[in-house]
């Protein structure tokens, strides 16, 4: 797993006896030391330590047994990664699967187990405070705020915004934010700013499948870059194509991307940077995610990184408190700020206002950081419980991220397994998960799938994850040969 600096005592503690294993001085099927002695040496409390052993339990590094204490796992094995992509080295018109509109079919079916779609849990978000402001402002300003707004969208959110980004190291001004109809739109507003029909966008491969749907629509063409599970696009590759063919953007996603969930290092970030602003190739950041890291601090995004004024940053608030608001926003300076306000005003025109007031108010009370807390720890747990689900129940020689942040999943499974027959299947047991294909451009990935742990951990995810790892196995989810 990707390394972040812990959060929690517990999680130092756990750190410290992860760390004995790897050194062997902990071997496997040998008993660690018990709670009581542990919480003495390292100067902790029983509490603490009983947390971190259940958190190495989890993650199948420790096993507990009866009346005798806690063990290393005899059969814990190292969880190997995706291998980078390796996508076709030139530009692709967008011709996407029929299975794509299956998976948007069946993504938000309550009967389904929800391992499909990448939006969090409408209980896990617990959004009655945000509901409370929303109707609050209907209540008194509902008249007076039944109105259009300017095509930036209300002050006071924009404010909030601009303020949240100082956290990270972005001054940004309130006239620096556009708010759009979520991260989908803002995407869409940024590449109609800096591109033409016919244009050629550098991406991830694979990437989120929303932003497929975006190029197609607006008749451009896409080229898929490698990336890593790990550390995300292969620069070399993204050079290679800036000195030989002609891109007019890059779209990248800096932090737990969807699907990978890998977070681009930041000395690699810098080296992005240089390289577009060399070629005056613009940059479109998606970082939908970024606030839903497990380490101590925020990733830096690109444009708190950028001195060339050369990014346009893009994220929302779907995946950490309100997919149902559709709040999104475009963030950049003067250079391209006017072509993403007339892409708005030929487009939508303005953002409802009710649920920016609401956000805003949200936002300034103090109560988003509080619940940021809680579905960070609660998105960590499920994925480590996940990952340990997948490696057990799933083909041999199966791949899995392990990432750092957001809450999915990508599994690349052994060929020949294809995960649109084995999507097809799966529903008729009661599962949907999304296929490999739908983050491709050119139809690959088809041996791969992505997991979303947006609804938490429960016996049903559980239950679901194995059911499917079965399914894996089965003859009749191999490609015919």
């Amino acid at each position: 797993m990707p390394s972040s600096s812990p959060s929690f005592r517990y999680e130092e503690l756990a750190g410290f006896i992860a760390g004995l294993i790897d050194r062997g001085t902990l071997p496997p099927g040998s008993r660690v030391p018990s709670l009581r002695e542990i919480s003495r040496q390292r100067r902790t409390s029983v509490t603490t330590a009983l947390q971190a052993y259940r958190l190495l339990e989890d993650r199948g590094v420790l096993e507990a047994r009866p009346q005798s204490g806690f063990y290393v796992a005899k059969a814990a094995v190292a969880i190997a990664a995706p291998r980078p992509s390796r996508p076709p080295a030139r530009p692709r018109e967008i011709a996407l699967p029929a299975v794509m509109l299956k998976l948007l079919e069946h993504a938000s079916d309550p009967k389904l187990v929800p391992l499909g779609c990448a939006i969090p849990s409408p209980q896990l978000l617990a959004s009655g405070r945000l509901d409370r402001s929303l109707a609050r402002a209907a209540r008194i300003k509902g008249v007076q705020h039944n109105i259009y707004t300017p095509p930036r969208g209300d002050a006071s959110l924009r404010r909030e915004i601009a303020r949240r980004a100082l956290r990270w190291g972005q001054a940004l001004s309130p006239d620096d934010v556009l708010i759009a109809c979520g991260c989908t739109e803002a995407l869409s507003l940024a590449l109609r700013a800096v591109t033409q029909p016919g244009d050629t966008v550098a991406i991830e491969s694979p990437t989120y499948f929303g932003l497929l749907l975006v190029l197609q629509s607006l008749g451009l063409k896409a080229l898929e870059l490698p990336t890593d599970a790990q550390h995300g696009v292969d620069v070399e590759a993204l050079r290679s194509a800036c000195r030989s063919r002609a891109i007019s953007a890059c779209v990248l996603s800096s932090s737990f991307n969807n699907p990978l969930g890998c977070t681009i290092p930041e000395a690699r970030k810098l080296e992005v940077l240089a390289l577009l602003a060399k070629h005056r190739v613009p940059l479109i950041e998606d970082d939908i995610y970024g606030d839903i890291g497990f380490g101590a601090e925020r990733p830096r995004p690109f444009i708190a990184l950028d001195t060339h004024e050369n990014t346009l940053y893009c994220s929302s608030f779907s995946k950490t408190i309100a997919p149902g608001y559709r709040i999104g926003w475009v963030a950049t300076g003067a250079r391209f700020m006017p072509r993403v306000i007339d892409a708005r005003v030929a487009s939508t025109l303005c953002s409802p206002v009710l649920p920016q007031l609401a956000l805003a108010e949200f936002l300034s009370s103090g109560g988003y950081d509080h619940h940021l807390r809680r579905i960070r720890g609660v998105f960590r747990e499920t994925l480590h419980r996940m990952v340990r689900a997948v490696n057990q129940s799933f083909p041999a020689d199966t791949r899995i991220s392990q990432p750092a942040g957001g809450f999915v999943l990508w599994i690349e499974l052994p060929k020949p397994v294809d995960t649109t027959q084995l999507f097809a299947e799966a529903l008729e047991h009661g599962i949907c998960f999304a296929p490999g294909v739908v983050f491709s451009a050119s139809g690959r990935y088809t041996h791969c799938l992505r997991l979303s742990g947006g609804y938490g951990w429960s016996p049903r995810i559980d239950k679901g994850l194995r059911m499917l790892g079965a399914l894996a196995q089965r003859p009749s989810s191999l490609r015919p040969g």
